[in-house]
């Protein structure tokens, strides 16, 4: 695409006429239009909802799908009720300018602010760093040493033109969140922090003219330094919840076979896939899109759907899903849906409103700085006007008013969240627990309710042979080594090597069929191999000779070998605790009564994970979702909190806010006990900068305190904040596993 096309389309965004959007108009078989376009702006899940319902009030649009993922909008209506241009003015009128959509530039996109953060980064910690290579002179100067008038005020314009262009540049994004929140009638953690920053620099500007001995330009560059590396990984953080619905989507396929009607394939874009159209998927290809079955059997994977580890047999007239994998059989399907509206999307989708929901969390740090702000400059304010009225020069009541502000300069306060965070993480992380969002241990100590997926959380999620006959297993053993079914070469791996069976015929979705010792036998599901009117409640195989009684083999997977401790620890913790499983009935039930979990469900699909999540929401209940498999990752985007091993999906992990590792689920527990910790910290980190403040502010208003007492205090503050932090490296040791 050309640079020309990727500038805005509409006057109003861009400025500039821009390309006619018709030439990115394409057709569809139906007679319609289509039009795709990269929507700039477009973070939230009311993005989203403002965007499409927009979109679908243009006339005779029939399809109207935003991304947030990707960025892309997609918009189709009816030929000749629509012009394409109306749709870029549209999106504009709503407040989103866009381009033509473009995978490539929105890949260049997509990261652009947190270039600018590390930039900003960067920037701050030059700064901070070169303008100490003048301060610390000055510091000596102040401690007895040899230091003149002249000496000291050009140090202060060397540091002032190092630290003060950074200082501005760095501090951009916490200047513009809190402008965006004042107009908004609002007041964010960003306000006292940008407002302390340009005080500070202003007041050492005016001290540096008339040659005082104070200055805080290297205060100012360095507090942007500490925030801005929270702000850049809670940004990184963000980035990974969206890369959770990216995950999710490239399980589908790229391109799909088309059936023409005289019998051949032709290979198109999934994007071209339309509903009705015939494909054919060969073994060892996903599914596509949604659709039904028209001809041949198979096996198919539905592990993103139900976290069943065991195939799932498909035939004429079943209905498939997007993203399963077929397993041995070649299928001609009907497609039912559009790519961007087949299951796995609506899946993707749900993560991404997940995500959202838990961005519009409101933080500590925000809670304080709602009271915190207004309470000081309000008295910063009180102080001018009192001392002005009062008859001191005006210049002097401004330095004490400026005085309140810089000795309440929110460092404590900023600092009393990260600090905690970041102390918390480091304890996590030596105990095997990667801590994807601050946020998140926020979140975690709040949870009331746990809930588990079964298959690769509370249990191993490998699939063990629990229940045979002995000998029927030794004579069942040839069939299941010439078969390709994964339950079969279980049942081989339990029996040992040896020899197979003879004129071996597989058919999918049923069983093997062959020969041992000349006698006729089979391997498979219940009513193929003739045990009729049997129970579907367990992972099993059924073996038979001809002619004579089958043998059933029962197959579950392990539960982990500190489950139970782990749920009973959990309860004394004052959690309630239940499982939510893809699963069968009867292996969820085994499990839920080895671990002691009263409360289970079997046989949800992802949709109904998710909805049972936003239900306990609904109620009141916040609770911490574990899950591992694809069919769990909308859920866990969707909890209050969420963990996932380090062995789960990539999806699932992207969708968790801490990922743990190892086979030991104790961890869970310490999770809950240090996040608890942490905000217990973080709540006395506030208490002591509100009492510092109710101490340092009167002196200030009073003209008690000078400059050095002022840096002093502050510095001592921030001080006092770290070294509570710390105190959480004992927090959770008593869930430690033994060495």
């Amino acid at each position: 695409m050309s640079d020309g096309a990727l500038d805005i389309m509409d006057r109003k965004a861009g400025g500039g006429a821009g390309p006619d959007p018709a030439v990115f108009v394409r057709g569809t078989e139906d007679g319609q239009r289509r039009l795709e376009l990269l929507v700039q702006g477009a973070r939230c899940a009311g993005c989203l909802n403002k965007i499409e319902k927009g979109m679908a009030a243009l006339p005779g649009v029939t399809v109207a799908r935003m991304n947030l993922t990707t960025g892309k909008l997609a918009v189709q209506w009816r030929s000749g009720r629509l012009q394409p241009a109306q749709v870029v003015e549209a999106l504009a009128d709503l407040g989103y300018p866009s381009v033509p959509y473009d995978p490539e530039e929105a890949r260049q996109s997509e990261d652009r602010e947190g270039r600018r953060l590390a930039i900003a980064l960067g920037v701050a910690g030059f700064g901070a760093g070169n303008a100490m290579m003048f301060t610390v002179p000055i510091w000596a100067g102040l401690m007895g040493q040899e230091m003149g008038e002249g000496v000291r005020t050009a140090f202060y314009w060397l540091t002032a033109i190092i630290a003060g262009p950074c200082a501005l540049y760095a501090g951009m994004p916490f200047f513009e969140s809190a402008w965006n929140a004042l107009k908004r009638g609002k007041a964010n953690m960003d306000v006292p922090i940008s407002l302390g920053v340009i005080l500070s620099l202003g007041v050492s500007v005016y001290e540096t003219l008339i040659h005082a001995r104070h200055a805080y330009f290297e205060a100012a560059v360095t507090l942007l330094f500490l925030l801005l590396i929270g702000r850049y990984l809670d940004h990184r953080l963000r980035a990974q919840a969206k890369g959770a619905a990216r995950d999710l989507l490239a399980l589908q396929a790229v391109t799909a076979a088309r059936l023409l009607p005289d019998g051949s394939t032709q290979s198109v874009a999934l994007r071209d896939v339309q509903v009705g159209d015939r494909l054919a998927v060969a073994p060892g290809d996903r599914m596509p899109v949604d659709g039904v079955v028209e001809s041949g059997t198979s096996m198919l994977d539905l592990s993103l759907l139900t976290g069943e580890t065991a195939p799932v047999a498909t035939a004429e007239g079943a209905r498939i899903v997007a993203g399963a994998l077929n397993l041995n059989g070649a299928l001609i399907i009907r497609a039912e849906s559009l790519a961007e509206d087949s299951t796995l999307a609506a899946i993707a989708r749900l993560m991404e409103a997940g995500a959202q929901s838990k961005s519009r969390y409101v933080r500590l740090a925000d809670r304080a700085a709602e009271i915190y702000v207004p309470t000081v400059h309000t008295l910063a304010a009180l102080t001018l006007v009192g001392w002005w009225m009062a008859g001191l020069p005006f210049p002097d009541a401004l330095m004490r008013a400026t005085a309140v502000l810089i000795i309440t300069c929110p460092c404590a306060l900023g600092l009393a969240v990260p600090a905690v965070q970041i102390v918390a993480s480091g304890r996590l992380f030596q105990r095997g627990v990667l801590v994807k969002s601050g946020a998140a241990l926020e979140r975690l100590a709040e949870v009331d309710h746990v809930v588990f997926d079964k298959t690769g959380v509370l249990t191993y999620g490998r699939a063990q042979l629990v229940s045979f006959d002995p000998d029927a297993l030794k004579t069942a053993a040839p069939l299941a080594r010439a078969s390709r079914h994964p339950l079969s070469r279980t049942l081989s791996l339990a029996a040992g090597p040896g020899p197979a069976a003879q004129e071996v015929q597989e058919l999918a979705g049923q069983g093997v069929e062959g020969l041992i010792d000349g006698r006729k036998a089979r391997l498979g599901r219940a009513d193929y191999v003739g045990a009729q009117g049997q129970s579907a409640s367990e992972t099993e195989l059924w073996f038979a000779f001809e002619g004579e009684p089958a043998h059933r083999f029962t197959f579950a997977d392990q539960l982990r070998s500190d489950a139970a401790k782990t749920i009973a620890a959990l309860k004394a913790l004052g959690l309630t605790v239940e499982i939510l499983s893809g699963d069968l009935s009867g292996a969820v039930e085994r499990a839920a009564e080895g671990a002691g979990i009263s409360q289970w469900r079997a046989g949800l699909t992802p949709m109904d994970k998710a909805a049972i999540i936003d239900g306990l929401i609904a109620a009141g209940r916040k609770p911490l979702m574990i899950g591992d498999g694809l069919n769990d990752a909308a859920a866990l985007a969707k909890a209050h909190a969420s963990m996932a091993p380090g062995a789960a999906a990539d999806a699932s992990q992207s969708a968790a806010d801490l990922v743990f590792q190892g086979d030991d689920l104790a961890v869970v527990v310490t999770v809950i006990e240090v996040a608890r910790a942490a905000k217990a910290r973080a709540m006395e980190n506030f208490a002591f900068a509100a009492v510092y403040n109710l101490i340092a502010a009167p002196a200030a208003v009073f003209g008690l305190v000078t400059p050095l007492i002022a840096a002093l205090a502050m510095s001592g503050s921030s001080l006092v904040v770290m070294l509570n932090a710390l105190r959480l490296r004992l927090a959770g040791r008593m869930a430690r596993p033994k060495a």
